[in-house]
């Protein structure tokens, strides 16, 4: 299977290189960046010499890339998809979108909170939570892939939402990240000296993935979900927390709540149920595409506490995008992602 990505010098692109090279069904046709047309992705990331050696060419060149193509990750910042999926709409070549622009049924939400008008409303998406949409995924043409706070956040409410176990009103996300979810370029706010020894809240109450989250449970739950959703940054590299908040509905108990689980995640490989009473760290999914879940009931507040643990580049980005890829080739979902955490 050909493929090619777009944006290969973020750091969800080079994940991807990392991925895909023990993926026995892919061959890479071609790399893009604007930033580094020209050179070759391994002088701009040592660890990929003698490994990937490809030159580094310009996404001006998207017939060509697409002609040489069955599939294209884009890994570009929101408002750049939309563009080649409308280029690339009359061509056979498949799109795994892993920024915003096809992660919405609705347009208009996606305009609303991303301040961007978008040029190819009409085409037929499908969120990439594989999870959760495992058949549309397989004859999809365009692919949202789900952003890396909302796939924690998601899968950890899922079960309860599903099950009408939770006042979904009532739900309070509160998520932390490694640096590496605010991307590559230079910021300030990203820099050694600003991160280290520090944490702090960030987009409180106007972060873009609470609808994406609220779009998803809305969807299991049949009526409109709003939430709070505060993400937080964390002075390391990768991976997500996300602790989420709900109160029980009126005569579940602890036990229902195991069950939910259970029903919903027990033929998913990717998910690592710890049970009720244990809990997730980033460490132990860190470098894989598992997600790790724990849970707990508070009887005195009458509220369910859930934590979920992803590696954001991972299971949160590029690890997904191959999920998806597998279940759209109708390769095994495990092909290319069996590798176990990395630890310490």
């Amino acid at each position: 299977m050909q493929v090619s990505i777009l944006g290969a010098t973020g750091y969800a692109g080079v994940e991807l290189l990392r991925i895909l090279h023990n993926h026995p069904e892919v061959d890479i046709a071609y790399l893009t960046s604007e930033g580094s047309t020209g050179k070759k992705i391994s002088d701009i990331y040592g660890h990929l010499r003698g490994i990937y050696d490809q030159v580094l060419i310009s996404i001006d060149n998207i017939e060509k890339i697409a002609a040489a193509s069955d599939f294209i990750f884009i890994c570009l910042p929101h408002g750049h998809a939309m563009q080649v999926g409308k280029a690339l709409e009359n061509t056979k070549t498949r799109i795994i979108d892993l920024g915003a622009d096809y992660r919405f049924a609705d347009t208009a939400t996606y305009e609303e909170w991303y301040k961007v008008k978008h040029i190819h409303k009409n085409t037929a998406r499908v969120y990439g939570l594989a999870e959760l949409h495992r058949q549309e995924i397989k004859t999809a043409k365009i692919i949202g892939n789900a952003g890396c706070y909302p796939t924690a956040s998601i899968l950890a409410l899922a079960p309860l939402v599903k099950q009408h176990l939770i006042d979904p009103s009532t739900i309070i996300i509160d998520a932390k990240s490694g640096a590496s979810g605010a991307g590559r370029s230079a910021v300030v706010a990203n820099q050694l000296p600003e991160l280290y020894d520090n944490f702090k809240a960030y987009g409180v109450a106007s972060h873009r993935h609470t609808p994406e989250i609220e779009q998803e449970l809305s969807s299991l739950v049949g009526k409109n979900v709003i939430l709070n959703f505060t993400p937080h940054l964390l002075p390391m590299a990768r991976g997500i927390l996300s602790t989420c908040y709900a109160k029980l509905l009126p005569g579940v108990t602890a036990e229902k709540v195991d069950d939910a689980f259970n029903q919903l995640y027990a033929s998913e490989f990717f998910i690592r149920l710890l049970g009720r009473g244990a809990y997730p760290t980033t460490k132990n999914v860190r470098g894989s595409n598992y997600c790790d879940i724990g849970w707990q009931v508070d009887k005195r507040t009458g509220r369910v506490i859930v934590l979920s643990a992803i590696d954001n580049l991972v299971k949160g980005a590029a690890g997904q995008a191959v999920q998806n890829f597998n279940i759209a080739c109708g390769f095994d979902e495990k092909t290319g992602l069996s590798m176990t955490p990395m630890y310490p």
